[in-house]
């Protein structure tokens, strides 16, 4: 059974950090490409950032480009996203997807 869990939301304020980590399980995680969407309120899904097996390259929306770095740990079947001087408009759920399986997300929201 595949199972991505995501981890490491919260509450910051503008111009914060966050990390996020997805841990995955159910499939051979170093051989699939992995990427960050999300879901502002409201509004439909957008795709954030990808890396594509086994480590790279790594691809980024314009929105984030800059601020957020995606990264894996393959040893540890680990997706992170680091994201770097959080603005309001960055509030959103945030899954990790593996092309066919979606985590039941993590909740970021940016506000002073």
């Amino acid at each position: 059974e595949v199972q991505l869990v995501e981890s490491g939301g919260g509450s910051v304020q503008p111009g914060g950090s966050l990390r996020l980590s997805c841990v995955a399980s159910g499939f051979t995680f170093s051989t699939y490409g992995m990427s960050w969407v999300r879901q502002a309120p409201g509004k439909g899904l957008e795709w954030v950032s990808t890396i594509d097996s086994p480590n790279g390259p790594t691809y980024y929306a314009d929105s984030v480009k800059g601020r957020f770095t995606i990264s894996r740990d393959n040893a540890a079947n680990t997706l992170y996203l680091q994201l770097n001087s959080l603005k309001p408009e960055d509030t959103a759920t945030y899954y990790c997807d593996q092309g066919d399986y979606r985590g039941q997300g993590t909740q970021v929201t940016v506000s002073s």
